[in-house]
């Protein structure tokens, strides 16, 4: 009897999750949340969900909160199966795969963003015919508009997101040679600077000479920055968990998956940044009147 409870694969059978099924409910209230909130912020109030009147920020909150929370749970999930020793190489391999289809899937999300900006930026005058948003006198940037100069903060976050790009196989390197000393100190210099590159990227849209609404080159600009900026915060974010598991011990050199997800993540941010910074800030912008501060 004993032996018909050894496990002879090397594949993982979960246990019964509800975790799917309530981040699938999450994802539904933060969708609706979006949609109520838009239509708050257009102040129709008469807008309702099953009769009742749902024109309010609050239940997209909701759903960030429910999201977090299945997140939460189910990685503690997946951090304790490793634990028992449940991540073997093949189910390694797969979770790498995986990994591997999700950044794929967020390269194509990154292509559609370019896609438009360069279609209004070589097709001026086709864009502003179908977008509606802005004059662009048939040139790009649209005649008379000041843009930000690419040598001044973008360069800075530039170096930043390499900087953090190094200290990050650093603390990868280190791992590999159980390191741990040198695996915090690596992980924390690049949360530091992720850090950083939001803070400077913040201070960049409050000093833009131009807006999301008042142009094509406004909304394609900010489209584009402002989902790479989110992408930053969201591997700080997985970074700073890495930190917090570093400090408790839990990564080794044979078994330290999560942190090789999130520099896989980070590194794909980083290069993403490489070229927004020389396709939207240096070269859509060249010859354009700078704007000083």
């Amino acid at each position: 009897m004993a032996d018909t409870q050894v496990k002879h694969h090397d594949y993982h059978i979960i246990d019964p999750s509800p975790w799917p099924f309530l981040g699938g409910i999450s994802a539904f209230i933060l969708a609706i949340g979006g949609i109520s909130w838009m239509q708050y912020n257009k102040g129709n109030t008469d807008f309702t969900l099953f009769g009742i009147p749902a024109a309010t920020p609050w239940l997209f909150w909701i759903g960030v909160a429910c999201v977090l929370y299945v997140m939460y749970a189910w990685w503690s999930d997946t951090v304790r199966e490793a634990h028992e020793g449940h991540h073997t190489r093949v189910v390694s391999i797969h979770l790498r795969y995986g990994m591997i289809m999700f950044i794929a899937s967020e390269v194509m999300f990154f292509v559609a963003w370019f896609w438009a900006f360069f279609d209004a930026s070589l097709f001026p005058n086709e864009a502003e015919q179908v977008a509606r948003l802005g004059y662009t006198g048939g040139q790009w940037p649209p005649a008379g508009m000041e843009v930000l100069d690419a040598f001044h903060l973008p360069l800075y976050n530039t170096i930043i997101l390499l900087l953090s790009g190094t200290t990050l196989t650093w603390a990868h390197h280190a791992i590999l040679h159980n390191d741990r000393k040198g695996l915090v100190w690596g992980l924390a210099i690049t949360v530091a600077l992720g850090v950083l590159f939001s803070f400077v990227q913040a201070y960049e849209y409050a000093v833009a000479p131009f807006t999301f609404s008042n142009s094509l080159y406004g909304a394609t600009f900010f489209m584009a920055t402002g989902f790479h900026g989110f992408h930053v915060f969201i591997g700080t974010v997985f970074l700073a968990v890495c930190l917090l598991r570093a400090l408790a011990g839990h990564f080794t050199p044979q078994q330290h998956y999560g942190l090789e997800a999130a520099a896989w993540y980070w590194h794909f941010v980083d290069v993403v940044w490489l070229f927004l910074f020389a396709s939207i800030y240096v070269w859509a912008s060249w010859g354009a009147p700078i704007a000083v501060h």
